[in-house]
């Protein structure tokens, strides 16, 4: 984690600082981080001390007591109604959602940490006509792909783990994520071209998008409306309860 938190700050398509000599410059500049790293490593920010800082931080934005954990791990048989349990059972039973998104005995981080080619890079209306851009807080706006990519910087590419191994077999892998706290993180999949969690059971229900290579988990489902959405009912019970004290904390820092 102390690594890659340096990426992002680099990236041209997240913070898009120049250099890390900037970003340190930067942070020296500050008046609210005077004394702070000091007081904390021993000296100033550093490359090393700054991912230090930030992944020791990402460590305690811990979630759980969610309504699933009540029920599974603590036995309250009523955390749950009788929908949801229904969509657990498809879960780890007919869906095979499980076969990547571990649940343990004793703890459930909700991913095996494995790559896998799900067929998304591959689905019809994968690129969308449209994009929708926040101008403002609380308003956003379809505009034309077109339009954004001519005055912008070319769509990066997008061969998953590939980019990273250069070897043929991880082409389109991208690592399972946990599914902590899904209900609140829309859009989904590595590239957010799904808005749901409706829309997520549906391609998983359709067996993604068939192509070779596609790793073999995946095939159709065969799930009708009514345990699509007992499944989707399942997944909002992963909400930890404590998100508002995680939010509070983050601003006041």
């Amino acid at each position: 984690m102390e690594t890659q938190v340096i990426s992002p700050l680099l990236a041209h398509d997240e913070m898009a600082a120049p250099s890390m000599g900037w970003v340190l410059d930067k942070l020296e500049s500050l008046p609210d981080y005077v004394g702070l790293f000091e007081a904390a490593f021993g000296g100033g920010p550093s490359v090393a001390s700054l991912g230090s800082a930030i992944a020791l931080w990402e460590r305690s934005l811990l979630s759980a007591n969610s309504p699933f954990d009540r029920w599974f791990f603590g036995g309250e048989s009523q955390a749950l109604n009788a929908e949801e349990q229904s969509g657990f059972a498809l879960f780890r039973g007919k869906a095979g959602c499980s076969g990547c998104h571990l649940i343990k005995e004793k703890y459930a981080l909700f991913t095996d940490n494995g790559y896998h080619d799900t067929g998304i890079s591959h689905a019809d209306g994968h690129k969308h006509l449209t994009i929708p851009i926040q101008i403002e807080p609380g308003r956003v706006v379809l505009v034309a792909r077109d339009l954004v990519e001519s005055v912008s910087e070319g769509e990066p590419s997008d061969l998953g783990r590939f980019e990273i191994t250069l070897r043929q077999q991880d082409m389109w892998h991208f690592k399972t994520p946990g599914l902590r706290n899904i209900a609140l993180t829309a859009p989904y999949m590595h590239d957010g071209s799904l808005k749901d969690l409706n829309q997520v059971v549906h391609f998983y229900n359709q067996g993604g998008k068939p192509h070779e290579g596609q790793d073999p988990k995946i095939r159709p489902l065969n799930l009708d409306e009514n345990e699509q959405a007992s499944l989707v009912r399942f997944l909002k019970t992963l909400t930890g309860d404590n998100r508002g004290a995680l939010i509070r904390d983050a601003r006041h820092r």
